[in-house]
């Protein structure tokens, strides 16, 4: 039909624009806040821009949804406002007949949304925490740099290396001072090395220096002088299974551990694409412009939906992983009674001119039907 084909079109172009300004406020809030982590010392700076895809990779799922609600309302909208509709409705088109072609056109953004919910979003989480997981135990050595101070998370020495070869293997003027029971020692070479042990430690070897060992305020101190001295700067993290999180978990790891936080995390997977479907069966009677109120004013309840709805489905993992309800009991309430108001606004939209509930529950229709019999 000419309709239908007419409204997928919109549909598609309106699709396109709002998923690409959704998309560009989306990286730009990406960018802000992992350039944020990078400054604070949270994550690479080498690393940003892998950061920021793996986290757009990760949110497609709701931007899906959120461009479906929004592409369907403004399509429907327009064709109030410029009274298309209208004629629509005049050439015996219903309200119903719209559900066809607009799920024909969302069916591609649901199946998507659920492959980017169950698969591609674990994916992007579990890639984006062994990044950072990395960086926090990166070695000393890659913090090395000529003419810097270096001091390791524990705090037991400070390092410094006035000189370093582009191979990262020779190294000129090494200080290393180190403090243990109250005694300072420091040690000075014009020259060294780095090596790598069997087991995986690593080594930064001053060559022909001296030692200096003492209390500080004392005359105690004792100079040594040395052919080869080796400070320990990095050792071979221990090989253990990350603990990870829920949401870095695969959807199956969470159905064959049903714990609390498993539960939760895929009760917000699952919402994903109901999440979608119930927003194209709420963005169809929710288009309706009303000459008095304004162009816009249902872009406002569907801001008011979205965040309502979003929301309400966040507090409920958060019962879910509390214990406080079950995964089912989270699950089926929620969007049914989303759905139902979804299809109570139909029956509002086709029976406005009776008015209340009444139009509602068509009973003026009934009513009137039964005095014509």
């Amino acid at each position: 039909m000419i309709f239908q084909q007419a409204l997928r079109r919109e549909l598609a172009y309106t699709a396109g624009a709002v998923f690409l300004v959704m998309l560009t406020f989306m990286l730009t809030s990406l960018v802000i806040r992992i350039l944020g982590l990078a400054a604070n010392g949270k994550a690479s700076p080498n690393d940003v821009l892998m950061l920021i895809g793996l986290a757009t990779i990760g949110y497609l799922s709701i931007l899906l949804s959120a461009t479906l609600f929004i592409s369907t309302l403004i399509v429907l909208t327009r064709w109030y406002k410029d009274s298309e509709m209208v004629v629509w409705f005049s050439a015996g088109i219903s309200l119903r007949d719209f559900v066809k072609p607009v799920l024909q056109f969302a069916t591609p953004f649901i199946i998507m949304s659920l492959l980017l919910g169950m698969f591609a979003w674990p994916w992007a989480n579990q890639q984006s925490a062994l990044f950072r997981d990395r960086f926090q135990q990166r070695g000393v050595l890659s913090m090395i740099a000529s003419g810097r101070f270096i001091e390791p998370a524990n705090g037991n020495y400070v390092l410094f290396i006035e000189g370093i070869d582009a191979q990262m293997k020779n190294a000129q003027n090494v200080f290393v001072a180190n403090a243990e029971a109250n005694k300072v020692g420091v040690a000075l070479s014009h020259q060294g090395h780095f090596e790598t042990m069997p087991n995986g430690d690593r080594l930064v070897v001053m060559e022909h220096g001296r030692r200096y060992a003492g209390t500080p305020g004392q005359l105690d101190y004792r100079i040594l002088e040395f052919e080869r001295y080796a400070v320990k700067v990095d050792t071979k993290p221990p090989e253990t299974e990350a603990d990870l999180p829920a949401k870095s978990r695969l959807t199956m790891d969470l159905l064959r551990n049903p714990t609390r936080e498993n539960m939760g995390e895929l009760l917000w997977r699952v919402s994903l694409p109901i999440l979608a479907f119930n927003f194209v069966m709420i963005a169809i009677p929710l288009a309706y412009v009303n000459p008095r109120l304004g162009r816009y004013t249902p872009l406002v309840f569907a801001v008011l939906i979205y965040l309502t709805y979003s929301n309400v489905i966040n507090l409920a993992q958060a019962w879910v992983r509390s214990g406080a309800l079950s995964f089912w009991t989270a699950l089926v309430p929620i969007h049914l009674a989303v759905l139902f108001g979804a299809v109570m606004m139909f029956r509002y939209r086709q029976n406005r001119s009776l008015g209340g509930w009444r139009a509602v529950f068509g009973l003026g229709r009934r009513k009137a039907d039964g005095g014509r019999a």
